[in-house]
């Protein structure tokens, strides 16, 4: 009788370890008109990209693609990560590996979507906590891995930027991200061009307490598994997700 409770003691143990150990099963978030990626900082292996070893910016999911080949690693997902200049140098703060490529951009007025306030920084930290914060709220570079920042953020503390409106004509391919409750992040890249007000709905119908625009126009996805191989493009600061072969 002992032994017997104590086998169902181990049992119950045993399956506890288990749980606490397996990520739970991600969610399909794609629609119609957006497709959705959810990634899980803590369990996936989530890299952001600019310039190889030789300082060659990967620019594309091709070039990025074969590289990590070389190194016996698999690129399963692969995002534009925010604005770029014309030399493909990032648009505001980017951290990558916990060195500061860039600093952070805190000009008030300017030209084009970044400058759109409130922009903000997507990033993650060493304990593969990932946030999204206005600039303004930005405290500091401490204890990051990964940074980019972009512009307009897409929502704020729950609710849609003040700037965007319903019915809008500004319509455009469009990349972003958001903080799932979970703390995942929430890829998605419109199918179709869109509106700034319909895809920001898109993160927040998701429940996602904050969302960053990416970049629009020239967005691109690298997602075989869900039918979108897109390889070209020549942009700065790369979001992928890989696995190791090796």
């Amino acid at each position: 009788m002992i032994l017997k409770k104590l086998a169902i003691i181990l049992f119950i143990i045993t399956i506890g370890f288990i749980s606490c150990g397996t990520p739970s099963p991600k969610k399909q978030y794609d629609t119609d008109r957006i497709l959705g990626y959810e990634v899980d900082p803590k369990n996936d292996q989530l890299h952001f990209y600019w310039k190889d070893a030789q300082g060659t910016i990967y620019g594309n999911a091709k070039n990025l693609k074969t590289k990590l080949q070389a190194k016996g690693q698999e690129l399963i997902f692969m995002m534009n990560g925010g604005m770029y200049k014309k030399d493909q140098s990032p648009q505001g703060l980017y951290i990558e590996n916990g060195i500061v490529k860039a600093p952070l951009d805190t000009t008030q007025k300017g030209y084009g979507n970044f400058y759109l306030q409130p922009n903000g920084v997507c990033y993650i930290t060493e304990e593969n906590r990932s946030i999204i914060t206005t600039t303004k709220a930005f405290k500091g570079t401490k204890s990051i891995k990964y940074a980019t920042q972009s512009g307009p953020m897409l929502v704020i503390d729950g609710k849609l930027h003040n700037k965007f409106t319903r019915g809008s004509k500004n319509l455009h391919i469009r990349n972003g991200v958001g903080v799932l409750p979970n703390g995942n992040l929430l890829f998605a890249m419109s199918k179709e061009k869109i509106n700034f007000y319909d895809f920001a709905t898109f993160f927040k119908e998701n429940s996602c307490q904050n969302a960053l625009y990416l970049d629009g126009f020239v967005s691109r996805t690298y997602l075989p598994t869900k039918n979108y191989p897109q390889m070209d493009g020549n942009f700065g600061v790369l979001i992928g997700v890989i696995n190791n072969n090796r």
